[in-house]
Formats: structure tokens, sequence, C-alpha cells
């Protein structure tokens, strides 16, 4: 599929749209003001050791304590080996054990904090440049797992060679398959540096100090975004395009080739209507083509997507349509998924199908559509309940989240009571006060629907109240408030 990738600038936001045929499929957002952590490299102040969760809380200058887990502890491997291959086999040291309150460590961000939940950290670091990433603390020469098995033993060695006369481990990324020696060890000479000036900074700053900031998300656009299917990168500025571009040509020549300069009157974004798109991964419902949709509900603890047939008749018999629409909403649910920046636990109900072989092929397509995604994300079978349970490493704010806040009026319930409910909570709510206080009159101010429903419907309850209580009730429309806001003045 022809892969574009339009940028739009401004001083206090930039947002990267990535569409393919005219659709979009990712959008990522950095404000000046909200710039992501992930990468960024801190000189830590533990400040509270918690041997029951088995973590501690790391003071690196930010509103909230960030999280060190005993797993994300870095020590030295037997035999060189990677973390990842040893955390299951090798007993963890307790975390009481291995930090201190007080002590100042070097950590890492591994996870920008999300929600109440502050950053998570690592004490292991490491440094991604283009085509490598470097481990300073490790000797582990890996390749990443995407590049072709036939291809990882020639290439492991090659890094080997290069990487011996210094140390430091270092993992090839999918982009340096073709890299020559000499590009490879540029990269590695550059990741050097960087590390040297960490180590610097450490031993010069106090702590809480931030001793290196990853890239901005323009420069990571040509870093991590950029692939062969990349047909171009437009740019809506020409400040922007310029510094982007004498970064390419430095680091990521083969990327820098396929930067345009936008010079359109429209906004670039209108050119695929990536603002309609955006507004509409806000909304609960999905259209699908076929004319089912999903509805996709995002919790606390998980997010679950629910796909129905709508209007959909258009197949030979009921099964038929069910599968049809099924296998549609394979693709439009991985598309979400990376469009929403969902993650964590996601629930998938499809359509209940009877026949096996329908469910096989569904499931097999929705992987094959998950397989696209630049996030990891793990997809069982279906359930005895027909529910498909995955998960998708959560890395950052989901795009509602990053855009929007609680309704002031639910109170991000996304619902709120009738009118005709309100109108009996201020009854009770003037009995209430009419046992406590005797005031010469009562006042109810609330919405102009509530209010018409007092001088309608409501009317002959009304009275009745007041008669009872012995006191006049008056009537105040206010149209600021909001459907279940309301005040009772005592005059």
């Amino acid at each position: 599929m022809q892969e574009d990738i339009l940028i739009n600038w401004s001083p206090q936001e930039t947002r990267v749209a990535v569409v393919e045929n005219g659709a979009l499929q990712e959008l990522h957002v950095e404000r000046t003001l909200e710039r992501g952590l992930v990468g960024n490299v801190y000189l830590g102040k533990v400040a509270r050791v918690l041997p029951g969760m088995q973590s501690a809380f790391i003071d690196i200058g930010l509103e909230r304590a960030a999280f060190l887990h005993v797993a994300d502890v870095w020590h030295r491997q037997p035999d060189g080996e990677p973390p990842s291959l040893v955390r299951n086999t090798q007993p963890q040291i307790p975390i009481e054990k291995q930090v201190f309150e007080g002590q100042v460590l070097t950590v890492q961000v591994i996870k920008d904090p999300i929600g109440t939940k502050g950053a998570r950290l690592s004490t292991q670091i490491s440094i991604a440049g283009r085509m490598l990433v470097f481990l300073p603390q490790d000797d582990h020469v890996g390749v990443s797992q995407k590049i072709p098995p036939a291809l990882r033993d020639e290439l492991r060695s090659r890094l080997q060679l290069l990487a011996s006369p210094q140390g430091g481990g270092l993992i090839l990324r999918t982009n340096g398959e073709d890299a020559s020696d000499q590009e490879l060890s540029d990269d590695i000479t550059y990741l050097r540096k960087a590390w040297a000036r960490i180590k610097e900074a450490s031993l010069r700053l106090p702590p809480m100090s931030l001793l290196h900031q990853d890239l901005s998300l323009l420069q990571r656009v040509l870093r991590d975004f950029v692939s062969n299917k990349t047909q171009t990168i437009r740019v809506d500025s020409r400040e922007q395009y310029d510094s982007l571009r004498a970064f390419g040509l430095e680091f990521m020549p083969a990327a820098a080739t396929k930067l345009q300069h936008y010079k359109g009157e429209r906004p670039i974004f209108d050119l695929d209507a990536i603002d309609d798109d955006i507004a509409k991964a806000l909304g609960r419902r999905v259209e699908l083509k076929s004319g089912g949709y999903l509805i996709v509900d995002q919790t606390e603890a998980l997010t679950t997507i629910d796909v129905n047939t709508g209007g959909f008749v258009g197949a030979r018999n009921f099964d038929d349509t069910i599968f049809k629409t099924n296998l549609e909403a394979t693709q439009a649910i991985a598309r979400q998924l990376r469009l929403r920046n969902l993650g964590g636990i996601i629930i998938v109900d499809f359509i209940d199908m009877v026949r096996t072989d329908h469910q096989d092929t569904v499931l097999a397509e929705f992987r094959k559509q998950l397989g696209r995604d630049r996030v990891k994300t793990n997809a069982s079978g279906f359930s005895q309940l027909g529910l498909v349970e995955m998960t998708r490493k959560r890395t950052r704010e989901s795009l509602a989240h990053m855009l929007c806040e609680p309704c002031p009026t639910c109170e991000g319930k996304g619902i709120v009571k009738t009118a005709r409910s309100v109108t009996y909570d201020i009854f009770r709510e003037i009995l209430r006060e009419a046992r406590q206080f005797n005031p010469r009159e009562f006042r109810v101010v609330a919405s102009p629907k509530v209010i018409e429903l007092f001088l309608d419907e409501e009317s002959e309850h009304l009275a009745g109240l007041s008669e009872f209580i012995g006191k006049p009730v008056s009537l105040q429309s206010d149209s600021a408030m909001g459907p279940e806001q309301y005040d009772i003045v005592l005059l």
C-alpha cells in the first residue's frame, strides 16, 4: 500500500498523520507544553521504597513521582544474555536490597504518565539511533525479530565485529537491515557520543536533572515512521522543513529524500479530510462500508469493541451476512486501535458465528491486520462466550485522553438525569430545607428545561408542595446551568 506522511506544524503543536491510500491510519500529536517523556534520561532520587509492591517511587523533578518496578532494575546478566531472556529463570533480588531512600540513580522513562499514574522507569539505559539501539550497560548484540531469520546470524556477526573494540550492547533496528558497515559505524559513533554526554552530565548536575532528551516528534518521523512503502513526507512549515531536511541529511539521508515542503493554500490536513477522521475517532460509533458499525467504549480498566450488522442485509443468508460483517470489522478495528492509540486490555465482541471455519477465518484476518501495527499486540482465540481478548502495549495517552476531558455536566458518566428526575430531586430538597429553616420564600434556580417542566406537567405537584410547607416557591430559569444543576435560594 502507498503511504504518505503529512506534518502539520505550529509553535504550540505538531500533528503527524500517516495516510494509506487516502485513509488516515495513525495520528501522533506532540504539544510544546506537554511533550512526551519516553526515552528521556534523568538523574533520579529514590523517594520511597515499597517492599510489599516490590517497587520504588523515584523523584525525577516532575509533578508526580515516577515508578520503578523490581523487574526494571538492571543488573549484569550471566554470559552477556539480554535481561528479557533470563528474567524468568533467575530469582529476582528484592527491591529493598537493591535501592534505598535517598539514593541517586540514572533512570530512563519507558512509559509516559497516564491518567493518575506517574511515569514508569528503568535503570537499563537504551539510546535509539537511526539504525541501532545502544545498550551501554550490556554486552549483548541482537537483531530485530522483524528481520527475516535467514539474515539475522550474518547481521549479528557484522555487528559483533563493529561493537567489540569498545564494548556496549547493540540491537539492529528493522531499517538497518540493508545498511553498510560505514553507516552502522557512524551510527555507533553517534550513540557513544550521546552516552558520553549523559555520563558527563550525571557527574555535573544535581539530582532530579534531565540528562538526555529523546528526539522531537518531527525528528522521530524520520527515525521511526519512514519505511519502504513511504512515498512522501510533506511538511507545511518552511522553517521546519529546512531544519528537518538538515537533520535527515546528516543522520537519515534515505528518509530525507522523501521530504517535501507543502506550499498549497488549503491546510495540509484538508487534503485527506484528516480533521474529519479525528472528529470521528473521538466518537463511540464507527460506520462500516457495508452498513454495519462498531461501538467503541474506553474505560479505566479496558476497552470494549462491539460489532453490529446494522443495516447490512446484502448476503445470501444470515450466516454469510454475519461472516462478511465480522470480516470487514477486523480491518476497521485494527485501524481504530492505531488511530485512537488504544492500549491495555481490549475485548472484541464479534457477532456470534455458528461455523468454526468462519471463526478461524475472521481470527486469522484479524491477526493479519494487527500485524501492521507498530505497537506490540497479542490476540487470543475466541473464548467460550465468543469474545476475542487481546492486549496492545500502552506507551502513551490515547487520542481521547489527549484531546478531551470529562464532561463537566455529566462528570464523565456519559449520561445525565432526565429533567423529571431533577424536578423530583428539587422537591425532596425543598422538603428537607423546610424542616430545618423558616424562610419567607423558596426560589428554585435551574435549567430552562427543568423550569418548563415545573410550569407545565409538574405545576400541580409544585402547588401541592407549596401548600404543604406553607411557603411560596418561585422559579427562575438560568440557561448557563447544566441539565442536572440547580440551586435553591432561601429568601
